[in-house]
């Protein structure tokens, strides 16, 4: 019992940290794309991850979509 009172406090503060995280993780990679020197399949996959990040954030999944974003902010050699 001790444990699930902080566990749950703990989720219900990352929540919506996660959901703060999904636009700053989009503005990196909308800056980022304006100098990638990537192929055009690779700039296709992260603009498609791109937004498909941006449409599970509208659609409250923030979790998935700071995963979604992450792929792409991998091909772009981004943090």
């Amino acid at each position: 019992m001790k444990l699930i009172l902080p566990l749950a406090a703990a989720l219900a503060f990352a929540t919506p940290a996660l959901a703060f995280h999904c636009p700053a993780d989009m503005a990196k990679i909308d800056a980022a794309l304006q100098s990638a020197g990537l192929s055009e399949a690779d700039l296709a996959e992260v603009r498609a991850l791109r937004e498909t990040g941006e449409q599970q954030h509208a659609a409250g999944n923030h979790a998935e979509s700071v995963e979604t974003l992450a792929k792409a902010m991998k091909i772009l050699e981004i943090e």
